[in-house]
């Protein structure tokens, strides 16, 4: 039987699922927000995720004689609890990584391609990554923290000057690389998020 993150873990079951976080949606209205995916590619992927109760219905109804369905994510989402994501195997890992990592090459790419004029800077986009020496203290505390902010704001629902905006965190230990002592220590400049050297 298909494990509930493979069937998540598809480049369309993803877009469909992140498409619902926190909404309802109709196929019509799914089909509208993703507009490159075929209606018949749409809706087997709707009934395979329903089948396996990564989405629920929240309503059925009538319209011009046709059933129409509003879907919205299920208790979990497909997504893994603690225990699961501790119990993957290495390849595991490596496979649903990339795949995850396949959908924000697909979701920059769509933006880069749609967007008109482009203009990152306005639109909020960026994508950094820094090297952080932290105790298992201090990288807790810092986790605590980036929740805290996001929290509040995840069951935004959309209204007037919103718009919908994916924040995807990536965090893994670094090989331990020590400095030799003739390289030029670095360090963040923290106003622009730029390295400096000392």
């Amino acid at each position: 039987m298909e494990k509930p993150i493979d069937l998540v873990l598809h480049p369309t079951r993803l877009r469909i699922i992140i498409a619902l976080a926190g909404r309802k949606m109709t196929a019509q209205q799914l089909a509208e927000k993703l507009g490159d995916v075929p209606p018949a590619t749409l809706y087997r992927h709707l009934n395979r995720l329903t089948a396996a109760g990564i989405l629920d219905l929240a309503a059925e109804r009538r319209v011009r004689g046709t059933l129409e369905k509003v879907y919205t994510l299920g208790r979990q989402g497909g997504f893994m609890n603690a225990q699961e994501f501790a119990a993957l195997s290495r390849e595991d890992h490596l496979r649903y990584f990339t795949t995850f990592v396949a959908s924000l090459l697909d979701d920059f790419s769509r933006y880069i391609k749609r967007a008109e004029p482009l203009d990152p800077l306005n639109d909020g986009v960026g994508y950094q990554k820094f090297p952080l020496e932290l105790s298992d203290e201090e990288f807790a505390e810092m986790v605590k923290g980036i929740n805290a902010a996001i929290v509040p704001y995840l069951n935004n629902q959309p209204a007037p000057g919103r718009k919908r905006r994916i924040f995807a965190t990536i965090v893994t230990p670094a090989e331990e690389n020590k400095p030799s002592p003739d390289e030029p220590a670095q360090e963040i400049d923290q106003k622009d998020g730029n390295l400096k050297e000392e």
